[in-house]
């Protein structure tokens, strides 16, 4: 199976954001990745958060708390830790303004100029 990291695309994006840049220590293969874009409506952020939530959901299953010599790993703390990373990138794309700039029309000779240009641009 195939596993690419280009930081420049929406599927590099989510794998920068669940830190899955390892070629050594892969997390998920391009298949999946594009799974959670697809799912998400290709919004890097929310296809971030559902393969966050993914790892949290196997590693709670998996490790559970495990000692070994000095070193003790807790599933259940690392899945919510995960859970509240995805929740995070959930609600930054909740929180994004609907738009960045918006056409101010004071007077009806600039409401006719921009009416004008969004059909010369194909717009109306």
């Amino acid at each position: 199976m195939a596993w690419t990291f280009d930081p420049s695309t929406s599927r590099g994006r989510v794998r920068l954001l669940i830190g899955d840049d390892d070629t050594d220590n892969q997390i998920f293969q391009d298949a999946s990745i594009d799974a959670f874009l697809a799912l998400e409506g290709d919004e890097v952020k929310l296809g971030a958060a559902a393969a966050l939530e993914a790892i949290a959901a196997k590693q709670a299953l998996i490790l559970k708390v495990m000692k070994v010599g000095d070193t003790t790993t807790d599933g259940a703390k690392l899945a919510q830790a995960l859970r509240e990373l995805a929740a995070t990138y959930r609600r930054q794309v909740e929180e994004q303004p609907a738009f960045d700039i918006a056409e101010w029309t004071v007077t009806p000779a600039v409401a006719n100029e921009i009416t004008l240009k969004d059909a010369m641009r194909g717009l109306l």
